[in-house]
């Protein structure tokens, strides 16, 4: 898995860990994403789709919803000299052995 040979740490969240509401229909619904990974210049927070769902109503309200997130968490972070926080939505097809994390943030951060 790239993200063991790459980041300094990486986590599955638990359910509520990071407490995301997206809107879906008449509700709004836990986001929780695939994995969160330290990167040297970064906190990635990345998810994985089939490249067929890339634009499905809740992926994007999901990745809306990370990615303000991302940006109060960054927020937070320079206050204490942290790392920035970045999202990425991936389709699953561009995940491969010889493809990095820093690439799929590049592509799709």
């Amino acid at each position: 898995m790239i993200l063991e040979r790459e980041a300094l740490k990486w986590l599955r969240p638990a359910k509520g860990q990071f407490q995301m509401l997206y809107p879906s229909g008449n509700d709004h619904l836990e986001y929780q994403p695939d994995f969160i990974a330290e990167m040297d210049d970064c906190i990635a927070m990345l998810e994985a789709k089939m490249a067929s769902q890339m634009t499905d109503k809740d992926v994007l309200a999901k990745r809306e919803v990370a990615i303000e997130w991302c940006g109060w968490a960054s927020e937070h972070a320079r206050t204490y000299g942290g790392k920035p926080w970045r999202y990425a939505l991936i389709p699953h097809d561009a995940i491969a052995e010889n493809v990095t994390v820093a690439f799929l943030l590049k592509q799709y951060g």
